[in-house]
């Protein structure tokens, strides 16, 4: 299975210099070859090639492979264009958005982040160091450091590509290793039932909650202050919202590393699978009032989802997902569903039989029932093929 590590570079005022200058250059000369392919028709690497690498590398001084992935880069930002345009990601064909997306090049810009192979790009492990190609020449003994897990997972299964990115002033390489999977655990003994929502934003079948109302007040602060530098509108006002929200969203990542590494490491030690519930149209089915929707909104359950799959299947462990329809009104133990059951947001009141317990426990035990019963029909687990741990 692949997985991305995120390093960060440590340059001395002059080594970033060279790294910014040269992220510069050839997000341009990306930015120029994507005007010849929009003009010429030219959008795969070969065609596009003919007409621009003599010129890239004269005009702005990439050399051989910079300038190969500057226009690889070019052609694979076309191929992104025509999937998202196809599949309605700016709306429908004539309308104003899908016309302008459709209707000028591709841009890059000048610190998007640049693909580096083994030809420009070498490590030494043991010191922690690394040289990197740039337009003013090779750079030796640029520092790097991360994580002691994350770096032992670096040395030994760095696989392809690293990517130089800058993100708010650091410097960053993401590289992807190829990491092998565990032998899928093929005959669990149970599943543990999740259940996703506002209050507690994972609750387990196992009696498990995590965070919940002390992460959603922070999170309503959070956004009352970036609502009120938004209405301000000044420069530094915007400034500091991006900021505000910069961090939220590493805080909300961070939450969500640690709710998926704990239910996976459970689900390990127990020899159990994951039930998860079937996160599209989450938002749609949800019936909220307007405090609740902005709430649950904000909130990254693709993320943890697919956090706790990438997990599992690096653990061996089976995850499936279920669908969710009426899990928080049916009852765990007679199986009545009815709206009444539910009295409150926290309470379960079965009306048929008169088990009580707390509302999402409730939908997670159902949810793991739904997921054996999934698994026993044959039900096959799934994970994404890529993610980021740094």
């Amino acid at each position: 299975m692949k997985l991305v590590v995120r390093v960060k570079l440590l340059p001395t005022p002059v080594q970033a210099a060279a790294l910014e200058a040269t992220l510069h250059a050839c997000n341009e000369a990306a930015t120029w070859a994507a005007e010849v392919a929009f003009a010429k028709g030219a959008r795969r690497p070969l065609g596009l090639r003919k007409h621009t690498y003599a010129e890239v590398r004269e005009r702005w001084g990439l050399g051989a492979q910079a300038a190969q992935h500057a226009i690889k880069k070019t052609c694979d930002a076309y191929t992104t264009l025509k999937a998202n345009l196809r599949n309605g990601r700016y709306g429908r064909p004539g309308t104003k958005r899908h016309t302008r997306a459709a209707g000028k090049p591709v841009t890059f810009r000048k610190e998007a982040a640049q693909p580096y192979d083994d030809r420009m790009l070498s490590w030494q492990h043991q010191a922690r160091t690394l040289s990197i190609w740039t337009t003013a020449g090779r750079l030796k003994g640029v520092a790097f450091t991360g994580q002691a897990e994350q770096l032992a997972v670096l040395a030994a299964h760095r696989q392809g590509e690293s990517d130089l990115v800058r993100q708010g002033g650091k410097w960053f390489l993401i590289a992807t290793c190829e990491i092998p999977a565990k032998t899928l655990n093929a005959h669990p003994v149970g599943f543990i039932g999740v259940d996703l929502g506002i209050v507690n934003i994972a609750a387990t079948s196992d009696g498990a909650r995590h965070s919940g109302r002390r992460i959603n007040r922070k999170r309503e602060r959070d956004r009352a202050l970036r609502s009120k530098l938004q209405k301000k509108g000044t420069k530094s006002a915007k400034r500091r919202a991006r900021k505000y929200a910069g961090r939220e969203a590493r805080r909300n990542k961070d939450i969500n590393h640690k709710i998926s590494k704990r239910i996976v490491a459970e689900a390990e030690r127990t020899g159990r699978g994951i039930a998860l519930e079937e996160l599209t149209g989450i938002r749609e089915r949800a019936r909220l009032r307007k405090p609740q929707r902005t709430t649950l909104h904000s909130w990254p359950f693709a993320q943890l989802g697919a956090f706790i799959a990438y997990k599992a299947r690096r653990a061996g462990v089976p995850v499936v997902h279920v669908d969710p329809a009426h899990t928080s009104q049916e009852c765990s133990q007679c199986h009545h569903t009815e709206r009444g059951n539910r009295p409150s947001q926290a309470r379960f009141t079965c009306r048929s039989c008169g088990f009580v317990e707390h509302a999402d426990h409730n939908a997670s035990h159902n949810i793991r029932r739904r997921g054996w019963m999934l698994w026993v029909c044959g039900a096959q687990p799934t994970a994404p093929a890529l993610t980021l741990i740094a």
